[in-house]
């Protein structure tokens, strides 16, 4: 297992992927992964992998994957199944080289959908939970208008905006972009994968998400047998952990802390008791 420096890049395949590691190292303590949005990275999440940190008493990892933030570029088009690929083979291999032994995934719109991908399709005994935000598990009309809007938008205002976070921002843009557009992108659902999670979900949605409706939440309650807790939050849209940051924080920290309570309770008191705030 490598040493993990507060900040740095792993090398997984033919990229370096930029990190943050805040808090307790893996081998200290459990471990929440963070997996950022279509267009996100590790340092676009803001403070919140902070807050989180100090508010669970968790370490908290957030990484770039390959095409974002300070990572290395990928090859574009993007091929359609990128999130799983994401979720089957480079996430196990992130997870191996920081030595993860415990904790949660926790991700934002693309990132809540690599998470699902992950928990359905790894049966890893390591994750006791999964906190997902806006996540996607079908295509919607409504979400593809979204994102048509937001690329007529990128070149006049969004890319100046973009391209402080990330090292080549039409290579993030396009190979999001590009992806939900095709036309063959429509067949995309993951929604068969939520039947195979065995672990407890949190799902957080803006009652105005403009890229999802709450068809996406009535999925998981549909096709989980996992429990499945709801939060829904009015007048905001599609990123909780910005337009309402403390319910937020406060309802993945509860969720968090009360998972690996009840998950060190079950094992004995073999996992040191969560000392956040």
């Amino acid at each position: 297992m490598m040493t993990l420096a507060p900040a740095g890049f792993l090398s997984i395949g033919d990229s370096e992927l930029e990190y943050r590691m805040i808090g307790p190292t893996p081998d200290a303590a459990p471990t929440l992964v963070l997996l950022h949005e279509g267009l996100g990275s590790a340092k676009l999440w803001g403070d919140f992998p902070d807050r989180l940190a100090a508010a669970t008493g968790c370490g908290v990892f957030a990484y770039s994957r390959a095409g974002y933030g300070a990572s290395t570029p990928v090859s574009l088009p993007r091929p359609l199944d990128y999130m799983h690929v994401e979720a089957l083979e480079v996430l196990p291999r992130v997870l191996e080289a920081i030595g993860f032994r415990r904790g949660l995934l926790v991700g934002h719109s693309d990132g809540a959908s690599i998470a699902a991908i992950y928990a359905g399709g790894v049966q890893d005994h390591r994750i006791f939970g999964v906190a997902m935000m806006a996540p996607h598990f079908v295509v919607e009309d409504m979400g593809l208008a979204a994102i048509a809007r937001t690329t007529a938008d990128y070149a006049a205002n969004l890319r100046a905006k973009l391209a402080r976070w990330h090292r080549d921002v039409d290579n993030t843009f396009l190979g999001w972009s590009n992806a939900w557009l095709d036309p063959a992108f429509r067949a995309w659902d993951i929604s068969d994968r939520l039947a195979y999670i065995r672990v407890p979900i949190a799902i957080l949605q803006g009652a105005d998400d403009q890229y999802g409706t709450l068809r996406q939440i009535e999925i998981a309650q549909d096709e989980c047998y996992c429990p499945v807790e709801v939060t829904i939050i009015p007048g905001i849209g599609h990123s909780p952990h910005r337009e309402a940051a403390e319910v937020t924080l406060g309802t993945i920290a509860e969720f968090a802390k009360r998972i690996l309570t009840e998950e060190a309770a079950t094992a004995g008191n073999s996992v040191a008791p969560l000392t956040g705030s």
